[in-house]
């Protein structure tokens, strides 16, 4: 049905900010466009001092109730969708313009969790960071592409008040959270490496294209728990060809 936007099922992720201006500018904002959860993985620092001056008053909430967490995939556990932003673009980094982006993650926010990641200053998002994002978002510019992390975040977030501001969209279903697919492909990942479907030296790299596929075709709680107990279907049946066969070898 439709529904209009709800801001506070989306949350700003910074991954190892290392300046910490950069924390406060990113908050105001968020004050600016009407987003209210920052959450900042392994900043360098946290210095109240540079800050809060960047802030300013209008978003100094937004600092005092932002999350601070260890590490990426932990910050990502409850989201049922993840977008990563990147300037770099390639055959494994195929992006969303912002327009395009923000119109979507509006459908999703009656019945999903939304995260925006946002990489480090120096170097973005990594390879293995990009792994936990369901799709990504290029910010086009006139050549020079690298854009402090506080405009980045004030552009995206503009397109998705934008987006807001638009008639009532319709729902996207409710989608598996973060924590249950990471869990369904280290299981995947298994399962395929012990019937020689991947290669064992390398299965991150095969596991991107598995990825890939099922971010094409995003799954709710039970598409997770229907492709999980297959995995463990399968898993029991060649456990127990494994054990007939050595029963005959030693008969």
């Amino acid at each position: 049905m439709p529904h209009s936007v709800d801001f506070k099922k989306i949350a700003i992720v910074l991954c190892e900010p290392q300046i910490p201006e950069n924390i406060g500018g990113t908050a105001r904002a968020m004050a600016n466009m009407g987003l209210e959860r920052l959450i900042v993985v392994k900043p360098k620092s946290l210095a109240q001092e540079k800050i809060y001056p960047m802030a300013t008053a209008g978003a100094r909430h937004l600092i005092d109730s932002m999350e601070v967490v260890d590490d990426l995939k932990t910050a990502l556990k409850e989201f049922n969708w993840v977008v990563g932003t990147t300037a770099r673009l390639g055959s494994h980094r195929k992006a969303m313009t912002v327009e395009n982006m923000a119109a979507k993650l509006i459908s999703m926010t009656g019945e999903n969790r939304v995260a925006l990641v946002f990489g480090r200053e120096d170097r973005g998002l990594s390879t293995e960071d990009v792994r936990l994002c369901h799709q990504l978002v290029n910010i086009r510019t006139a050549g020079f592409s690298s854009l402090n992390l506080a405009q980045a975040v004030l552009l995206v977030c503009y397109e998705l008040f934008k987006a807001g501001s638009d008639k009532p969209r319709e729902s996207t279903p409710k989608l598996a959270n973060k924590f249950d697919l990471e869990a369904m492909y280290d299981q995947l990942s298994e399962l395929l490496v012990r019937i020689d479907f991947i290669n064992p030296e390398n299965p991150d790299h095969w596991m991107d294209n598995i990825r890939r596929f099922f971010t094409r075709h995003p799954l709710t709680a039970r598409d997770v728990k229907i492709v999980r107990g297959i995995c463990r279907q399968v898993d029991w049946y060649t456990e127990r060809r494994f054990k007939k066969m050595e029963a005959k070898k030693k008969d």
